[in-house]
């Protein structure tokens, strides 16, 4: 096994910490999402892993082969790491063919010309794009200047490949294709992969492990369906999706429910486990909210008022109205009316720490 081992990772740009002690473990094979919003220290993580640059404190090590070590001074230099790195831009040479753009590495690596050609043109059939060995970047799609890029880093067989938002360039219909394609062949290839993106539905839909992110810091590190389900805080529940939040009080804590008391008055029945401490953030996806006739006095409801709605084909999008607020509410249906009730679950009512 040879693991992706981060510990204590601390990286400073004079006076601002970009990377505040990060640790985490990516396995063997599997891929893993930085995410988070601009500024958060995703791309600077991977530029860590990568040799880009130099760290102030930590460790980073695939296996036991060392790449950074702050303590015993080990720090090599990013063409000693043996990692693949596609960048946003793609970086291809523009003046030479797909062929040569994958044999550029292999020739500094010294790699012999009947090995080289074997290799390109298995990994040119790996990202299907046999045929073309001998266009120009000019000459190919945005989606398939993409799919010579990761060619490109994976064909000199790296223990890493390192995915710097490579998805961002193409447009929105090539893009949901491309998280299909792309999740694929980082399977069939079994190459251990960190991917770094700000896009949330990018990164439920194609990651193993998220590792969402924030000022530095690491919030959360675990598969999508818990960072959905079960986020640990109120900036991972606003971040990942749609949310509504509502400050409440418990007033009742039993072994299978909590009964809170929200903002607005009404007394609510979370499912979910609860935080310690009185006060808690109620947090709601926005799609787990149904809008019901107001003449519905259903436990777990409150009243409002529909401000606004658009219709998106697949679903209706409201505004609503409630006395502490607004919030946002996504449903199948058009609204029963203008006065309604909201209605939850208390199965998709997330208790989280009061934040101040």
């Amino acid at each position: 096994m040879s693991d992706l081992i981060i510990e204590g990772l601390v990286k400073n740009f004079g006076k601002v910490r970009a990377i505040d002690n990060v640790s985490l473990t990516v396995k063997t094979g599997t891929l893993t999402t930085l995410l988070g919003p601009s500024g958060c220290g995703k791309t600077t993580t991977l530029n860590s892993i990568a040799g880009l640059d130099p760290i102030d404190e930590g460790v980073i090590r695939v296996g036991d082969f060392v790449l950074n070590d702050s303590k015993r001074n080990i720090a090599l230099q990013p063409e000693e790491r043996e990692l693949g790195m596609v960048f946003q831009s793609y970086a291809l040479w523009p003046h030479m063919k797909v062929k040569d753009n994958l044999a550029f590495g292999l020739k500094l690596k010294k790699v012999s010309d009947a090995e080289t050609h074997k290799r390109i043109k298995d990994t040119l059939e790996l990202v299907g794009l046999t045929g073309l060995e001998d266009r120009y970047p000019f000459q190919l799609s945005g989606g398939q200047q993409q799919r010579v890029a990761l060619a490109r880093a994976v064909v000199a067989q790296p223990r890493l490949l390192l995915l710097d938002e490579p998805l961002s360039n193409l447009d929105a219909k090539v893009r949901e294709q491309a998280r299909f394609w792309l999740r694929d062949f980082q399977h069939r290839l079994g190459i251990t992969t960190i991917y770094v993106t700000h896009d949330q539905a990018e990164a439920l839909a194609i990651s193993d492990m998220v590792a969402v992110m924030s000022n530095g810091k690491l919030l959360q590190y675990a598969p999508p369906l818990e960072i959905y389900e079960k986020p640990v805080s109120k900036f991972v529940a606003d971040f990942i999706g749609v949310s509504s939040f509502l400050s409440g009080t418990i007033v009742e804590r039993e072994k299978n429910q909590t009964r809170v008391r929200i903002e607005t008055g009404e007394v609510l029945t979370s499912c979910r486990a609860a935080p310690q401490g009185d006060k808690v953030s109620v947090a709601i996806r926005s799609e787990r909210i149904r809008l019901v006739p107001v003449s519905e006095q259903l436990p777990n409801t409150i009243p409002a008022k529909v401000a606004s709605g658009v219709y998106l084909g697949s679903k209706w999008q409201y505004l609503v109205e409630i006395k502490s607020g607004t919030m946002r509410v996504e449903t199948m249906d058009a609204a029963p009316g203008e006065q309604v009730r909201l209605s939850f679950s208390p199965d998709d009512l997330i208790l989280l720490p009061a934040e101040s």
